[in-house]
């Protein structure tokens, strides 16, 4: 018998379930010559499945090194980073690039799209890598029409052909997105993904995000400095000076 109330609201009920992703107390510093600049200090962030959570901060508060350590892009100095209560932060490199190229999927501000490739080729270079050659070969096609659904769901299936010099800003930002998803994550880390966008552009990116993360109960996890942007998401997480300032709980608009 479910323990749900019917009255409860979708984070409400999210919140009594284990945690997809969790950080916990991370501290981390980066070298500068001789001397250590200390970025997170206990830093600590949990999301459910499902949940659309914002990390808001001044430049330099942290947010991206957060956002990197839970994706095991880095690795924290203190403190642990567990997928479904499993610590994965201390796993084999091998294990951690698994991790990256199966659970989680990565958006960048710069788009990092590969010059010399057609979109089409970018989208579909994720599952390129999880191939050997002739694995690859062997489901060269089925890859191809895994890319090109994911490039109709954002939109651009009219543009597979295109270099990425030949699309606008909001055309690359959909295109990583659709890059991101090819490979199925569980997890989706956003890093300033409305920071190079007009504000009608990045409207339409955050509509895109909002119905992945409803359509396909995708956890998405982003960093912001634009208030707008944040208020899209269910929660709000503020961090000050590698700390975590405060939370706020509010319904997608």
């Amino acid at each position: 018998m479910s323990n749900t109330s019917p009255h409860q609201s979708p984070i409400e009920t999210l919140k009594m379930t284990t945690p997809l992703i969790s950080a916990l107390a991370i501290e981390k510093s980066y070298a500068k010559g001789q001397h250590k600049v200390p970025v997170l200090h206990g830093a600590g962030l949990t999301a459910q499945r499902g949940e659309f959570i914002a990390v808001v901060g001044q430049s330099g508060s942290g947010k991206s090194t957060l956002l990197h350590v839970m994706g095991l892009l880095d690795s924290p100095d203190v403190g642990e980073v567990l997928l479904e209560g499993k610590r994965i932060d201390n796993l084999s490199e091998s294990a951690r690039d698994q991790l990256r190229n199966h659970v989680f999927g990565f958006i960048f501000q710069f788009y990092h799209l590969l010059p010399e490739l057609t979109l089409l080729e970018n989208v579909m270079m994720p599952l390129m890598i999880r191939h050997s050659f002739f694995s690859y070969w062997g489901q060269r096609k089925e890859i191809r029409r895994q890319a090109m659904d994911i490039l109709q769901q954002v939109g651009l299936e009219h543009r597979i052909k295109h270099l990425p010099s030949e699309l606008s800003g909001g055309e690359m930002q959909r295109g990583a997105i659709a890059r991101a998803l090819i490979a199925r994550p569980e997890i989706l880390l956003a890093d300033e993904p409305t920071g190079n966008l007009d504000s009608s552009t990045g409207g339409e990116l955050m509509d895109t995000l909002i119905r992945l993360n409803e359509d396909n109960q995708l956890t998405i996890v982003m960093v912001t400095h634009d208030e707008a942007v944040a208020q899209k998401a269910h929660r709000i997480v503020r961090l000050a000076e590698g700390r975590i300032a405060n939370v706020a709980h509010e319904e997608a608009a």
